[in-house]
């Protein structure tokens, strides 16, 4: 068995922060049923441009592989009570809302604790579920506005920045899925779910680590760095070489000392520049020497140079070259999965891993693709099905989904075969 493929998790989740978390339970096993909005179309991931087909997108292919699809309409009391069902069988909900909603729409564990005493309710939202800012809906980009990460990052004197890549939501997905795991450890070994109330707010906040404690303690005001430079440690930053940038780092005396034999210039042995703290008071003389140095090599020069002598460095590869590096080949860190309309899809890894088997990825979910799964799972019969589909459960009939009635349609669950059940069923 895989690590996870005991656990199930009703997810009510949809773009990036909430699947971010979720798409590492489900590459480690765990059985992922998103819960997607009918009327709307859905997770609006799945129509994500530029790389966009009909109801599906690049975008929610990195983001939703090897999940399980339910159209559901949570506000139709038939589709509540197919998600009930649902809660009865699975150990988690998880859920990506604004601050408000997971109490306003009944996703709380005081709302299913009589369905599932052990269900762990866990709700990533903007800036979590008790504050002045819990009804505020919170992205990625406001979030690095407000915890202080854009005054951070930057040239001195330039405008404020954000990192190129969300990481605040890609951190808030792992909290949540570290936070998820350890509810679940606990309600089976206790017999009582819980509530877990994650916010992306906090998740940057906490992110902001000994520069906070600098601040909190001693009234450090952090500053931004030329050149991306360490704030303490000298020399840790980017320089120009003769064609382009390279990386380097003295994160220990001993790295100083090769590179100082490295670059052979006798003005680097001077007392001034002998310890860290020499150095951080020299900085403003010890900086421009090592500039003038690294731009007479090219990036590939100084590499060849400095990699075997063991010191810390590294070039600054644009996304290209990143994924093409033969360690990101070695590591696995590249997967394929065949979708019908994109053919193979060739995306990142997740790169959590757990023992030595590696994980099976399977494509992105059609949007309702997996009632047929679900309603095996919950035993319906085919005239429970039809009771809850003329109800308005699965939202309106869409051309092409799965047919309800249909137990064999693409995606089911094989049929004869178990289907496997969630550590609270």
């Amino acid at each position: 068995m895989r690590p996870l493929e005991d656990i199930r998790i009703i997810a009510v989740e949809q773009y990036g922060a909430g699947p971010f978390g979720s798409v590492h339970l489900a590459d480690l096993g765990a059985d992922v049923i998103k819960i997607e909005e009918p009327v709307t179309g859905g997770d609006v991931g799945r129509y994500v441009p530029p790389y966009q087909h009909g109801e599906d997108s690049l975008f929610f292919e990195t983001f939703n592989r090897g999940k399980r699809s339910l159209s559901l309409d949570l506000a139709n009391p038939a589709g509540r009570a197919v998600f009930e069902d649902l809660v009865r069988h699975a150990d988690a909900v998880y859920s990506n809302l604004r601050g408000d909603v997971p109490a306003k729409i009944g996703i709380t564990y005081e709302r299913l604790k009589h369905l599932n005493p052990r269900i762990v309710c866990c709700s990533l939202t903007g800036f979590g579920m008790t504050g002045p800012r819990a009804r505020q809906p919170g992205y990625d980009y406001i979030l690095q506005g407000l915890a202080g990460w854009m005054d951070l990052t930057g040239e001195p004197g330039g405008p404020p920045a954000k990192s190129g890549l969300s990481i605040v939501d890609y951190s808030g997905g792992f909290v949540a899925a570290i936070s998820l795991l350890a509810g679940v450890h606990a309600a089976r070994r206790d017999g009582t779910g819980m509530d877990c109330d994650l916010s992306l707010y906090d998740t940057a906040i906490g992110m902001l680590t000994y520069p906070a404690a600098w601040h909190l303690n001693a009234g450090f005001t952090p500053e931004r760095t030329r050149y991306s430079a360490h704030p303490s440690l000298v020399p840790f930053q980017l320089f120009p070489s003769a064609d382009g940038w390279i990386v380097v780092g003295c994160a220990k005396e001993k790295f100083w000392q090769r590179l100082v034999a490295v670059l052979g210039d006798p003005v680097l042995t001077e007392p001034r520049f002998a310890t860290f703290a020499d150095r951080r008071t020299h900085a403003g003389e010890l900086l421009p020497l090592l500039e003038a140095l690294f731009v007479t090599r090219g990036t590939g020069e100084w590499l060849a140079l400095l990699e075997p002598a063991g010191i810390p460095c590294g070039p600054v590869n644009d996304v290209a070259a990143a994924l093409r590096d033969p360690h990101t080949l070695a590591r696995g860190m590249i997967v394929e999965t065949e979708h019908p309309h994109y053919g193979t899809v060739r995306q990142v890894a997740s790169p959590v891993r757990v023992g030595a088997s590696p994980p099976a990825h399977r494509r992105a979910p059609r949007r309702g693709e997996h009632l047929p799964y679900v309603s095996e799972l919950l035993d319906y019969t085919p005239e429970r099905l039809r009771e809850l589909r003329e109800a308005g459960a699965f939202g309106p009939h869409v051309p092409g989904a799965p047919d309800p009635d249909d137990a064999g349609s693409p995606g089911a669950h094989a049929p004869g075969s178990p289907v496997p059940r969630g550590g609270s069923a």
